[in-house]
């Protein structure tokens, strides 16, 4: 055990640490972290919790930068410990102890809402899992889409990212007739979506859009338009991501940088091709094939 005399040496010794040196400065060993957890409510508000295990050495804990509040050590029956940090709480430092410590803080004023649209650009190369809002079922990553199910969260690794998110986008429904066939394509965006049309013969379905920096997401039925799948804005090529299919329906999701007409063109529609027409076809090959078989042995 670590007598109170040197223990005293060591919290003064970090107390009078300037600010300025506080990123050159290490203290202890760097901790092993079992758990860092990012939690984000509906309010934008995020709690964040380091799990550390237990160490008979000092242990220096980085906390995620930004403006830290309400700062409190606790070890794993809850009891209060010894709360020394570095610098402008940039680090805390974990005494030796034979329990788990969990390290608690609220990130203030991290989270940036803009024309509807949470974003929180963060830095933490340590794995940090994400707990997030309740009726959240996607969110963005670096641009791309994440669905998040019945899971509600994420993890990342060596962790630096672009979150980005929004709360109840307005839904456009309309409703496409070919022939006889009835078909819905769901348009989710904050931004207005104007003059949308199906083109049979061209393979693509279009629409325009008044605003720039908005996700849009575009659910198609696999029936009427099949991948693989290129997007345009006006005249030029944009980057989109269209990672989930159901099997029914696919999600294309873009973030126009300018308003404009947006343009998806797929491969297939009906009814030139129906959807079940490769899975016939595949299923007639396999039902041929000893038929084949047996003609080539005469």
């Amino acid at each position: 055990m670590i007598s109170k005399k040197i223990l005293f040496l060591i919290i003064s010794l970090v107390l009078v640490i300037p600010a300025g040196y506080a990123q050159e400065v290490n203290f202890g060993d760097t901790a092993n972290q079992k758990l860092v957890l990012v939690i984000i409510n509906d309010l934008g508000e995020i709690h964040v919790k380091h799990i550390v295990k237990s160490s008979h050495l000092p242990q220096q804990v980085n906390l995620i930068e930004g403006n830290v509040e309400n700062l409190i050590i606790t070890d794993e029956d809850g009891e209060e410990q010894i709360l020394s940090t570095l610098g402008d709480n940039s680090a805390v430092v974990i005494f030796p102890t034979s329990k788990d410590s969990i390290v608690d803080y609220d990130l203030k004023d991290a989270l940036l809402l803009k024309d509807n649209i949470w974003t929180l650009d963060f830095l933490y190369l340590e794995q940090t899992s994400f707990m997030l809002p309740e009726k959240l079922d996607m969110v963005f990553v670096n641009e791309r889409s994440l669905y998040l199910d019945d899971k509600k969260g994420f993890t990342c690794h060596g962790c630096q990212v672009v979150l980005e998110y929004m709360f109840d986008q307005p839904r456009d429904i309309i409703e496409v007739n070919w022939e006889d066939k009835k078909f819905l394509v769901e348009i989710k965006s904050f931004t207005e979506i104007e003059n949308f049309q199906f083109n049979q013969p061209r393979k693509e379905i279009s629409f325009d859009v008044n605003e720039s920096n908005q996700y849009i997401t575009t659910i198609i039925p696999l029936e009427l338009l099949w991948g693989p799948y290129a997007v345009f804005l006006d005249d030029d090529k944009m980057y989109f991501d269209d990672s989930k299919n159901n099997g029914t329906h696919v999600w294309i999701n873009m973030k126009p940088n300018t308003s404009g007409e947006i343009t998806i063109i797929g491969t297939t529609v009906i009814p030139e091709f129906p959807i079940i027409a490769p899975l016939a076809i595949g299923f007639l090959m396999i039902m041929m094939i000893p038929l084949f078989r047996k003609f080539n042995l005469r």
